[in-house]
Formats: C-alpha cells, sequence, structure tokens
C-alpha cells in the first residue's frame, strides 16, 4: 500500500483543475467511443465539455404567444415562457423580497418550526458551524419539530427530504453528512438525505482528483427551501457565511402550493438518481437506478433526464389546462407568473439556458437589464448577447476583496485575480466595441462581507419599475451552464407593489457599488500576475 499512497500524494501536489482540462480533454477523446459501444470502463475520465460554446437550438417564438393564455400587458410579454415550462399563477402579494442574511436565517427558522406536512430542503452543502446545528439540531427547529410529529396519535405527518452535493457534502471528517447523522438515525422513517453525484466524475479522474478539487467537475448546486406550501427560492447555502455576512438574494413564495408542489416533486426526482445517505454513514443507489459513476454515463444521464422531466413535463401540461380553463380567467389577485427555469447539462437538460438567452435577445433598445453574478464569467454565448443586443445593461458583480476566494490559501487565493482578469478583458471588449454608453460594469463594496448575489432585473421600455427577475442558484457562467446542476425562477408581474420591492433590491444592492473604468485596473491592487493571466483560459470553465 505505501507505493500507491506516495503515488497519489504526489498527484495531488501537482493537481490543478488547468491540468485537470488538459488531462480530461486528451481522455475524453481517448475513451469516448469506448463508452458509447457499452460497459463503463474503471479508466473512463469524466468527459469535458469542449472549450467553444456554441448557441443551444433557441426557444422559438410562437405565433401570437404575447396574449397566449389570454394574458395582456406586461405579463403578456413574456408570456411566450409558457410555452416551454409550467407557468404558475399567484397573488403578488405572496411573494416577498428577503434583504439580508440573517432576515433568510430567521426565515428558514420560523418556517421550520411550523411546518406539518413536509421541510424539503436542496443546497450545496450544510456547513457544520453553531448556526447550522441551530438549524437542524436543536430545540425549536427541525429536530423539535420531527419530535413534535411523532407524538402525533395518529402516526408522524412531517416528512424531511434534504438534497445536498456528494463530494462537498462529504469533504472533511466533520461534513454535511456527519450533521444530518444524528437525525436520520433517530427518525429514520421521516428523514431522507439524497447526496447528487455528477456523472462526469468517474473512472482515473475520481480516484486521482483530491477532495474539494473534485467538486470543479459537476455538483448539485440547486438552492430551495420548502416548508409545507411556502417556499424560498435562493443561491445562498446553508452554511453561516450565508446567514451572516455574504450577500445573497432570497425571494419567499408564501402559500404558493402548486410551486411548492413543482419544487418538492423536482427534488424527489434529483433525489431518486442520488446516492441516499444510510444510518450508518453509507450510501446506497435505489433499486433499479443506475449507479453515477460506476454505472454507463450514458444509461445513467438517460434514466436521469427521464425522471426529471417527467416532473418538468407533468407540470407544464397540467399548468397549460389549468390556465387555458375558464376557471382562471378573472383572478384580478393573481397578477403575477412564476417560471421554473432548470438547468442540468450533464443530463441533457438546458431549459434555463434557452429561456435566459432568449430573454437577452429580445431586450430591445430602451429597455434596461440589471444582471448580477458573484463570480463574473459569462458564457461566450451570453456574452454575445450582451454586447451585441440593444438593450443597456448594468452588470454587478464583486470586487476582489468581496470575492468568496479572497484570502484563500494555495491556487484558490488566485481566483480573484482571475476573475479580475476577465472582468478587465470584458471590459476592454467593451471600449473596442464603442458600447461603453450602453453596457456598465460595476463592483461590489462592503467591509468584512462577501458578495454571491447572482439573478437580473428586467425593465421594459418606458417602466420604472423591474416587471421581471431572474433568481435562483445560476451564476451566467460555464459551469452553471454546462456542469452543474441548476435551478432559478422567473417572476414576472404586474403588481406595482412587487415590482417596487424588485426595485428597491436591486438599488440596495448597486448603492454598495462602484462603476468600472479604465483606472480601475490600473491600481496597484488589481494588478494580475502573468502566471494567472496565463492559466485563466485553461481554468476558466471551473469556476
Amino acid at each position: 500500500m505505501a507505493a500507491p499512497m506516495t503515488w497519489r500524494r504526489l498527484v495531488y501536489s501537482v493537481y490543478s483543475p488547468a491540468i485537470t482540462g488538459v488531462f480530461t480533454r486528451i481522455s475524453d477523446r481517448i475513451f469516448r467511443a469506448r463508452d458509447r459501444r457499452g460497459g463503463s470502463s474503471v479508466l473512463l475520465l469524466a468527459p469535458l465539455l469542449a472549450e467553444a460554446d456554441p448557441v443551444p437550438r433557441h426557444v422559438s417564438r410562437p405565433a401570437g404567444s404575447a396574449g397566449a393564455q389570454g394574458t395582456d400587458g406586461l405579463c403578456g410579454h413574456f408570456q411566450w415562457m409558457a410555452e416551454h415550462v409550467p407557468a404558475f399563477r399567484v397573488p403578488g402579494t405572496h411573494i416577498h423580497i428577503l434583504t439580508s442574511p440573517d432576515q433568510f436565517y430567521q426565515t428558514m427558522k420560523a418556517r421550520i418550526r411550523t411546518a406539518k406536512r413536509r421541510v424539503v430542503m436542496a443546497s450545496l452543502y450544510l456547513g457544520t458551524g453553531q448556526l447550522e446545528q441551530e438549524l437542524v439540531r436543536k430545540v425549536d427547529c427541525m429536530e423539535e419539530a420531527l419530535r413534535r410529529s411523532q407524538e402525533n396519535s395518529d402516526g408522524p405527518d412531517l416528512k424531511v427530504s434534504i438534497l445536498l452535493d456528494y463530494t462537498r457534502g462529504s469533504r472533511g471528517q466533520t461534513n454535511s453528512r456527519t450533521m444530518l447523522l444524528p437525525l436520520l438515525q433517530r427518525f429514520v422513517s421521516q428523514m431522507r438525505v439524497s447526496l447528487y453525484h455528477t456523472p462526469d466524475l468517474r473512472g482515473l479522474l475520481r480516484l486521482l482528483v483530491p477532495q474539494r478539487f473534485n467538486e470543479t467537475i459537476g455538483v448539485q448546486h440547486i438552492k430551495v427551501y420548502l416548508f409545507d406550501d411556502s417556499l424560498i427560492i435562493s443561491g445562498a447555502n446553508l452554511s453561516d457565511s450565508y446567514f451572516t455576512n455574504r450577500q445573497d438574494r432570497y425571494v419567499l413564495l408564501d402559500n404558493c402550493s402548486e410551486v411548492a408542489d413543482f419544487f418538492s416533486d423536482l427534488v424527489e426526482a434529483v433525489g431518486d438518481v442520488s446516492l441516499q445517505l444510510q444510518p450508518d454513514n453509507s450510501v446506497t443507489m435505489l433499486e433499479g437506478m443506475v449507479h453515477p459513476y460506476n454505472g454507463n454515463r450514458q444509461d445513467f444521464s438517460a434514466a436521469a433526464r427521464k425522471r426529471i422531466m417527467e416532473v418538468v413535463n407533468t407540470a407544464h401540461v397540467r399548468q397549460q389546462l389549468l390556465n387555458g380553463s375558464e376557471d382562471s380567467e378573472g383572478e384580478g389577485e393573481e397578477d403575477t407568473w412564476v417560471f421554473p427555469l432548470v438547468q442540468m447539462k450533464p443530463l441533457g437538460i438546458q431549459v434555463d439556458e434557452q429561456v435566459t438567452q432568449r430573454l437577452l435577445t429580445d431586450a430591445g433598445p430602451d429597455s434596461t437589464v440589471f444582471l448580477t453574478s458573484g463570480y463574473f464569467n459569462l458564457t461566450r454565448a451570453y456574452m454575445r448577447l450582451v454586447l451585441g443586443a440593444g438593450a443597456s445593461y448594468r452588470i454587478l458583480t464583486a470586487s476582489p476583496e468581496v470575492n468568496g476566494f479572497f484570502g484563500a490559501k494555495g491556487i484558490a487565493g488566485a481566483i480573484p485575480a482571475a476573475y479580475t482578469h476577465i472582468a478587465r478583458q470584458f471590459y476592454n471588449q467593451v471600449r473596442r466595441l464603442g458600447q461603453q454608453e450602453r453596457v456598465h460594469l460595476h463592483e461590489y463594496h462592503r467591509s468584512q462581507w462577501t458578495f454571491h448575489a447572482k439573478g437580473l432585473w428586467y425593465y421594459l421600455q418606458g417602466q420604472d419599475r423591474p416587471c421581471l427577475t431572474l433568481i435562483g442558484s445560476p451564476n451566467f457562467g460555464y459551469r452553471s451552464v454546462h456542469r452543474d446542476l441548476e435551478a432559478q425562477i422567473a417572476i414576472v408581474t404586474e403588481n406595482e407593489e412587487l415590482q417596487s420591492h424588485l426595485q428597491e433590491e436591486q438599488e440596495i444592492l448597486y448603492e454598495r457599488s462602484s462603476e468600472v473604468s479604465g483606472s480601475t485596473f490600473e491600481r496597484p491592487d488589481r494588478h494580475v500576475r502573468l502566471w494567472v493571466k496565463l492559466v485563466t483560459p485553461l481554468i476558466k470553465n471551473f469556476f
């Protein structure tokens, strides 16, 4: 055993995402044909999607779709989405914008405490700090809610389902799994913990790549927190910084049962194709399901895609029938539409990508789009649309000091500089094309905080408030489109109060920013070392 261990340590010592990028591209060409013939080789390495970023099949505009479902006005402008994804009609008064990490945390605790039937939580991981323990293992929260449910004379009613990423949730000796084991052991009939494992991490790649770096291949990145018929859609994880000083976005859909049912079914479907955590900390697959890294990759992806799209397609058909019925007409308070957008390219699902591209394509010359991402790394297709569209863009990203990797050890510490390099290249391209009056880049600043917000706000021509927002887990970057499992919602509303709340949310974030200019990148603290510039093109598809 000594020789293999020494060899593995040597590999770990020289590992970097750049090396993995080259390694996986070579291995993909060598083994791709073998996997097509069936039978997954133990030497099969995770396929790396080509760096080329072709535009996917465009979402077409159906004839007359602007007034689909009998909806006119602002909502009708975006009603083409209902032709492609489920469309849920809800009262705008049931949608609440949360603005701070503490409000997000306290809302979750309160909702878990009062949940009667179901708690469904999907996140990248669950942290291991004091605040996380209070969320799941302290009196008056999840453990107490489960205990009270057990005392029900008719049997326990409350079911808890948690979906996390396998690699991130297994990192270290104390991790998400060890945090949840006591609950799983005590409430085995009421708890389900699913750990999604990307099918792209397999063979030698899975053997060689160390913890933390293996998360660059692909993760479960959906952030949904659901309590009975209410839910929070966010980009925030279940970790102490996201509860204290890491700025994100969060929207509470209160008493929206159909939307809650959809996301509950979606998380259940992803959970069905994931590894199931057992009370002894082992993991198993559901009977009959293809294993994500031991089984054939194409078979796994096909089975997973079928299971997940069953949820999307069933909800789509049902909502089309409901929205087209006479009973749905004239419900004045239901002035808002919610469209769930799912992106899981490793499984062949790319709905969010197609809808986002259509939104960016349709943005007219007198429209304004405020777009934010904690990690500014637009795909080539999104960048082409932003630079070639007619709308005005105000893009908000993290300044280096509020980047989540700022001050990190090792190669991760260079990631903020890599983002600075990417932002400078984008800014220079804007200037070369003469687009600086239309496309503006902003950086978020806040002492002792980090920035993780993502999404967009869409202002139509002549409107002083946004009528559409995208909010959820995607970052508009390569990872979000090609590697990870993502979900967000498009909220389209004619409710003026909700529009005002969205405007306020957008303005609060941008008030803490400064606009980037040419002098920004000339400052000494923005100097990017040569090796970072050289490596960035190789690793930018991993973060």
